[in-house]
């Protein structure tokens, strides 16, 4: 079996090492700084070949040590982004594959320079966006002899909106509030460029019902760069339902909270609560020319929460572990395939949704599992209780 570390057992580690697990064909060490959190979410899965670890994965010494002890293939990174570069610089120095969630350019930026020459791969971005929604933007634009328009909109919302942000912490609130506040990256007359987060506020109807998108932080990940010269104009945009973004703007720009992160982050986990009913929405949206005519082609998808090995996990933690455990896996079951600083858009779309991961990005779910499951107090828990 595959032994993979799996570093942070918060809500998208604990799906990651329970889908890895599951399939037989890993062997998956949890760790997380919370020894006993890291132990309820092994005691949940219930399976042999996981095994929980309480250490600082941001001490080199404490990652060295639980490497020395328990060697590993591959490292999955579920920590805030902050933490990755350590994590990235042990897998060089070990010969190990490394895999993150980040949304950083900054941190992305680091892992590439770590990565150079490198025999094993690195892969940062996997997940949702970036991560899937630029693996579906890659496979679209090559559709194309010429390209002008690349959109990219991803939304991770709650089914029932009913405050005022008409929003849910459906993940990270460190990773939220980073792609909130840092500069975007666009492609605009084939050039890279950086726009404001917040800005370019837009609506987009999708089965009747309307949505707005505006810029932020990250989700472009490294298709701008691999595109740069060759699309005229290339954007990412979070969506969120209308409304949403003026109340983000008054509380990071007007209320100054985007140079006070830590109060924002309170403010927001203090009032917005938590869900597993909840949507991911993946839109691409790419025009160009084909056999010389003007075309549009769309890729369209929604994902509902999915009862994964007997119990409910909401949307936005099964499409995260799906993309990041099908990119482990594509790579894994190809050894010397993939080496060095490995983009998103280097995996194709077809092998993506046709692995036993990637599987769970089908269309064709509803709210219905959700509903039901919550209706019956069936949910099953994610982690042991009284752990």
């Amino acid at each position: 079996m595959h032994r993979v570390l799996v570093l942070g057992a918060g809500k998208i580690g604990a799906l990651i090492s329970g889908l890895l697990a599951e399939s037989g064909d890993y062997h998956v060490a949890l760790a997380d700084v919370d020894a006993v959190a890291a132990a309820a979410v092994a005691k949940a899965h219930g399976l042999p070949n996981v095994q929980a670890f309480g250490f600082d994965a941001t001490d080199r010494g404490a990652l060295d040590a639980h490497l020395d002890a328990h060697p590993a293939d591959a490292v999955i990174s579920g920590l805030p982004y902050f933490c990755n570069v350590p994590v990235a610089e042990a897998c060089r120095q070990r010969g190990m594959h490394y895999f993150d969630l980040t949304e950083d350019v900054a941190v992305t930026e680091q892992v590439r320079t770590i990565a150079a020459g490198a025999d094993t791969a690195f892969a940062p971005q996997c997940g949702l966006a970036p991560g899937f929604v630029s693996i579906a933007a890659n496979e679209l634009a090559q559709h194309f002899d010429d390209l002008r328009t690349v959109k990219l909109r991803v939304g991770a919302l709650p089914q029932h909106p009913n405050n005022v942000l008409k929003y849910s912490l459906t993940w990270s609130t460190d990773g939220l509030i980073n792609e909130y506040g840092n500069m975007c990256e666009a492609v605009q007359d084939g050039e890279v460029i950086k726009v404001l987060p917040l800005e370019g506020l837009e609506e987009i109807e999708i089965d009747g019902t309307k949505y707005e998108a505006f810029n932020t932080s990250g989700g472009l990940g490294s298709l701008a760069d691999s595109w740069r010269g060759r699309v005229s104009k290339m954007n990412y945009k979070t969506m969120r339902y209308p409304g949403h973004c003026n109340q983000m703007r008054l509380l990071m720009n007007g209320l100054k909270l985007n140079h006070d992160r830590d109060t924002l982050k309170r403010v927001l986990e203090n009032a917005v609560p938590r869900t597993l009913q909840d949507v991911v929405i993946v839109y691409v949206s790419v025009v160009g020319k084909q056999d010389g005519e003007l075309r549009e082609e769309n890729y369209v998808n929604k994902i509902y929460p999915q009862v994964i090995a007997g119990r409910l996990w909401s949307a936005i933690q099964v499409t995260t572990a799906a993309g990041v455990c099908a990119v482990t896996d594509l790579v894994l079951a190809n050894p010397g395939q993939h080496r060095g600083f490995v983009t998103q858009e280097s995996f194709h779309l077809r092998d993506v949704l046709d692995n036993r991961f990637g599987r769970y990005y089908a269309h064709g779910g509803t709210y219905e599992v959700s509903a039901r499951m919550i209706a019956t107090g069936a949910v099953g828990h994610q982690r042991a209780k009284g752990d």
